[in-house]
């Protein structure tokens, strides 16, 4: 049988295009070889062929492969082994690498079955926990706005912008995911966003709510969001879209359930306890996800927090940037739809409080089934025109001055919106060039983007004169912010079309 190539040997591939450092390539063009050997890069132009013939060891010789005459560019006239290390190398034990058919965990992806599933649960909470509160902050606000001396009123949205931008940039505490120790981050993450909770019950001054409801619970929900992000990635290829929609739709869950208990709780127990009542869902609800969510695989080292040569590759800069544009406009109606219902409108409280759960049950669609879409049309397909209806509608809210026309507002921007929400990770795998850096860029794209959300809200809160009832400069704003962010990640696509012609993008 075939144990040493000779020189002149093929392997298929380009060594400084196509491989990665620890990538597994096509087997040597040898029917035999293919039987008998696992090929992985281990330098840019070297492999290291693993014999795995044998049930009982493994040798492991190394070759080093240059390009053709052509530089290896022509995909018919694959580079050629030119010389082998010495073939008397000592022999390992490696009982894993017995069968052929052997697999890497970070490649076998289970695509169902009821464990994975239970970790689409255990994610759809942490979600519920962590983005859900933030989109019932405008239930807070709009108290906050009343319970509040009128001198705070522009400094009111910074509770919820900072509350965000910190969950967002939670995304940095991927290196302690990487080390296992996503039980660290759930216990942290729940302690934080519980006692942040318990803490703005008993606050009665801006300070206090900033600290406890802004900062707090900020950081504990930056901790819940790693979690749910990675966790069900690694137990899907197929259905990821899918996976991820679902997780996704538990801060629509929330945004339809915390503003309504709120109100009714408010009206009838106070302030206090209408958010302790809150904090302990919390506290049961993270329970369940700390029961049942369990890393499959961790890469072998903490991944990189930023990737140097990411922002030079046009589409995901465009993405990034016109991301960043998008958020700073996007979260204008969900703090501001109570109070401009209130204000401009005239409906009663209660009502106005409903908006924001309608809004958030809207989003529960956008969130389901744009993804369901993506998984048969592509990504950047399905996530294009909900940027742009998101926008067309932001605008069209300038014109609502009626109780049908702004029911009808909240349910379309609740629904395009929410995919808006729900697909940017699938659209940065889909930019990244190799998976393994994905997590890195998902990373930097939204602790970038999150600055928009970080300045957008407190410039349409500086903008928009409640007293008045002077809400079209803001509306402006926002809706203006969202169109440029549309066309931006358009730019994007195309880049990305010249340079990959990808079907299903």
């Amino acid at each position: 049988s075939w144990r040493n190539p000779p020189p002149g040997t093929p392997v298929k591939g380009e060594p400084d295009k196509d491989h990665q450092l620890g990538q597994k390539v096509t087997d040597l063009h040898d029917p035999i070889a293919r039987s008998n050997f696992r090929v992985v890069v281990i330098k840019p132009d070297e492999v290291e062929a693993t014999d795995i013939s044998n049930p009982e060891t493994a040798r492991r010789r190394k070759y080093t492969f240059v390009a053709d005459a052509q530089d290896g560019k022509d995909k018919n006239n694959p580079p050629y082994i030119t010389k082998t290390e010495d073939p008397n190398q000592t022999t390992i034990k490696e009982p894993q690498l017995a069968t052929p058919a052997a697999k890497s965990p970070e490649n076998n992806f289970p695509n169902g079955g009821l464990h994975a599933w239970l970790q689409v649960l255990g994610a759809f909470f942490l979600v519920f926990n962590s983005w859900g509160i933030i989109n019932s902050f405008g239930a807070y606000q709009t108290y906050h706005q009343t319970a509040l001396t009128s001198s705070f009123s522009t400094a009111i949205p910074w509770i919820g912008t900072v509350q965000a931008f910190l969950l967002i940039m939670g995304i940095i505490a991927y290196p302690i995911y990487d080390r296992g120790c996503i039980r660290t981050l759930i216990i942290t993450g729940t302690t934080m966003a519980v006692f942040g909770l318990m803490m703005t019950s008993l606050a009665s001054r801006y300070w206090e709510i900033f600290l406890a409801q802004g900062l707090c619970g900020g950081l504990g929900m930056g901790c819940l969001y790693v979690p749910s992000v990675a966790i069900v990635l690694t137990y899907f290829s197929t259905k990821r879209a899918m996976a991820v929609g679902l997780t996704s739709a538990g801060r629509s869950l929330s945004g339809i359930l915390y503003p309504i208990i709120f109100r009714r709780l408010q009206t009838t127990l106070g302030f206090g306890w209408a958010t302790r009542i809150i904090a302990l869902i919390v506290l049961a609800t993270q329970l369940v996800s700390l029961f049942l969510l369990r890393a499959r695989t961790s890469p072998t080292e903490p991944r990189a927090l930023f990737e140097s040569g990411a922002f030079r590759e046009v589409p995901f800069t465009l993405f990034t940037l016109g991301f960043f544009f998008f958020l700073s406009g996007l979260y204008a109606p969900y703090f501001y739809v109570p109070i401009y219902a209130g204000r401009i409108i005239g409906t009663s409280p209660d009502f106005a409080f409903y908006l924001l759960a309608i809004i958030n049950a809207g989003s529960f669609v956008g969130r389901v089934l744009p993804p369901l879409i993506a998984h048969r049309l592509g990504a950047y397909s399905t996530f294009l025109p909900s940027l742009f209806v998101t926008a067309l509608t932001g605008f069209n809210w300038i014109s609502v001055h009626s109780v049908e026309g702004i029911v009808v507002f909240s349910i379309f921007y609740g629904s395009f919106s929410g995919a808006v929400l729900a697909l940017p990770p699938t659209v940065i795998v889909a930019l990244s060039p190799n998976v393994r850096f994905a997590g890195t860029r998902i990373g930097m794209s939204f602790g970038a983007a999150g600055l928009g959300v970080l300045v957008g809200n407190p410039i349409y809160g500086a903008i928009v004169d409640i007293p008045s009832g002077k809400f079209v400069g803001a509306q402006g704003f926002a809706a203006g912010m969202m169109m440029a962010g549309s066309g931006l990640i358009l730019a994007s696509r195309f880049m990305r079309l010249r340079s990959h012609k990808d079907t299903m993008l």
